[in-house]
């Protein structure tokens, strides 16, 4: 199963939240991040960042051979496996790459939680037309919910994780009724969380208020099955 984290802006969380719901499926079996933006193994607090991942995958196109992404692939923790970006530009791919890459990661036996960050490119709204389930990350902020209603992927998302911030007047009503989705989970905003991916030990140190909605949103996606679109 694949399951797409995205944001219609950047600075929304989308990669804490997903590194978390990765964490917390892991406690139940082996469970693949896939990191399309480049952000995880500083999240996880990764020595280094591998010069080479699904980018370069996503490049080679459509023949790219499928168990060149476990070569690729970091162990980060017991259970958890990093998929990492790599450094190759995206922004020309072809959609059939991005889909075949969906493919190749929603048909292997070990659930898939990807990263897409803000999805600029063809190939990475293609990822999301072909993944199980698809999962709006934002903040209350008119600005990404003004964004976020005019973007495509929205409508086939399958509901949102609201990211709280204090003082913002958007609360998880608002959010659902401008997106015309559920909100699957909120997350406040707390400076633990700051300081524990400052530090590079949230596999070790996952705060219970990034745990309790991680294990929410999987048990909400828990029956959203095999529904990629353009498989």
């Amino acid at each position: 199963m694949l399951t797409c984290f995205w944001s219609p802006k950047g600075g929304s969380g989308t990669s804490v939240v997903t590194a978390a719901v990765a964490l917390v499926a892991a406690r139940d079996g082996a469970t693949r991040l896939a990191d399309l933006v480049g952000d995880q193994p500083a999240v996880l607090g990764a020595a280094s960042d591998p010069p080479t991942g699904m980018r370069e995958w996503l490049r080679v196109g459509v023949d790219a051979p499928v168990d060149a992404l476990d070569r690729l692939s970091v162990e980060i923790v017991p259970g958890v496996t990093l998929l990492p970006a790599g450094r190759a530009p995206i922004g020309d791919v072809a959609p059939e790459a991005g889909a075949a890459l969906a493919t190749a990661l929603r048909d292997d036996p070990r659930p898939t939680l990807a990263d897409v960050g803000v999805p600029g490119s063809s190939a990475a709204e293609a990822m999301l037309e072909v993944a199980d389930a698809s999962v709006l990350v934002v903040r209350g902020c008119y600005v990404a919910l003004r964004r976020a209603v005019r973007m495509a992927p929205t409508a086939r998302a399958h509901g949102v994780v609201l990211v709280e911030e204090p003082g913002r007047a958007l609360g998880a009503r608002e959010v659902g009724d401008v997106l015309g989705l559920p909100v699957l989970a909120r997350v406040p905003v707390r400076s633990q969380t700051a300081r524990v991916v400052d530090a590079g030990v949230l596999p070790t140190r996952l705060p219970e208020q990034l745990a309790r909605p991680a294990r929410q949103v999987l048990a909400r996606l828990g029956g959203a099955g095999h529904e990629g679109r353009a498989a």
